[in-house]
């Protein structure tokens, strides 16, 4: 069965975008995919306001966060976590034979500059972080975070991973000032996985130097030198990147601005309806994500209430990690619009109708 997706990713992509995909191959070392490449690269920067490196691997958004830790830490990182995505980053960071201090932040709450203060000490080389928790729904300010970071250690780097905030909610980038902020295609996006993407700056790439054992598919400086060109490291998965190419050209259309209304109007109607027909959203008020909804469920069964929903031809998301079996999520982000977000809240107003 066709269902409308409103879920946390992958998320619904539309027909016409799939479309453009079915257009003919061409390969990664072509004229062709250089113009492509470099008109990817230029629409992601005119976007987010940078004008910083923007690299692309086949993969999801992970890959490139596992590059960011092996190629920005040699030994030592902070790590702050409000949920399962921040554990995670951590983890990769582990896996790769760094040390980690980790700072955990309380599911539903934010993490603020406080939560860091004194321990970006000067043998901690990286400090990252979730930007957007999708296990908790909670957005943080990023650039308060950024700059605490560098009030302490101007040397550290930051690393966000930004995966459900990129291309939905305003990242402030002339003041973030990122290191290295991650996302990939299945999200705000909205496009099928595939592609992890990655701003980078230039002290990023200068550390790279100076740190083994880089790996070599998402070795940034190999990747430098290829994007530099408008070539990719490795053959990358171009029928994507047809895909992210239009894309690109109707955020545009739209406008950041615009973008960033759409989403918070969405967002405002999850959150309204859960007030009135539930127990509310999980996270504190002033830092809820406008991508994602996280509902708490009370005595709602889930599992019936998803299958009947199912059954109209939607499909929302579980809880997650520390908070799977207290709330459920929905996902409202990439090409929905608050009409559509409307017509799926109607039906849950249907099944509750019926069950109560």
């Amino acid at each position: 069965m066709n269902r409308k997706l409103f879920t946390v990713g992958p998320v619904n992509v539309e027909p016409e975008v799939l479309e453009v995909m079915t257009k003919p191959i061409i390969t990664h070392r072509s004229k062709e995919y250089k113009l492509l490449h470099g008109s990817i690269v230029e629409m992601i920067r005119k976007a987010l306001s940078t004008d910083m490196d923007v690299f692309m691997v086949g993969g999801s958004a992970s890959a490139m966060i596992e590059g960011a830790m092996r190629n920005g830490i040699s030994r030592k990182s902070l790590g702050i976590s409000g949920g399962s995505f921040g554990d995670r980053s951590s983890e990769i960071a582990e896996l790769n034979g760094k040390t980690v201090t980790k700072i955990e932040v309380p599911l539903g709450k934010a993490i603020l500059p406080e939560h860091i203060e004194g321990k970006v000490k000067e043998d901690i080389e990286a400090v990252h972080w979730v930007s957007n928790e999708s296990s908790t729904g909670v957005f943080c300010d990023s650039t308060a975070i950024a700059n605490e970071v560098r009030n302490q250690n101007p040397d550290a780097l930051t690393v966000i991973d930004a995966v459900t905030s990129a291309f939905a909610m305003n990242l402030d980038m002339k003041n973030l000032e990122p290191d290295a902020l991650v996302f990939g295609t299945q999200k705000a996006l909205a496009l099928p996985p595939g592609l992890g993407l990655m701003v980078c700056s230039e002290r990023l790439l200068k550390k790279a130097e100076s740190v083994e054992n880089r790996g070599f598919y998402t070795d940034l400086l190999k990747i430098k030198k290829q994007s530099d060109v408008d070539y990719a490291l490795t053959t990358p998965p171009v029928s994507l990147m047809y895909a992210l190419e239009f894309q690109l050209e109707r955020i545009l259309k739209e406008g950041m601005p615009a973008r960033y209304r759409r989403h918070q109007d969405m967002a405002d109607l999850v959150r309204n309806w859960a007030d009135s027909r539930l127990n509310g959203i999980f996270p504190e008020k002033g830092v809820r994500s406008n991508t994602i909804g996280v509902l708490n469920r009370g005595d709602l069964d889930f599992n019936a209430f998803h299958s009947a929903l199912k059954d109209k031809g939607f499909e929302i998301s579980n809880g997650y990690g520390g908070v799977k079996e207290k709330t459920f999520r929905i996902g409202h982000m990439g090409d929905l619009t608050p009409e559509r977000v409307k017509g799926l809240l109607g039906a849950m107003d249907e099944i509750l109708e019926v069950t109560e």
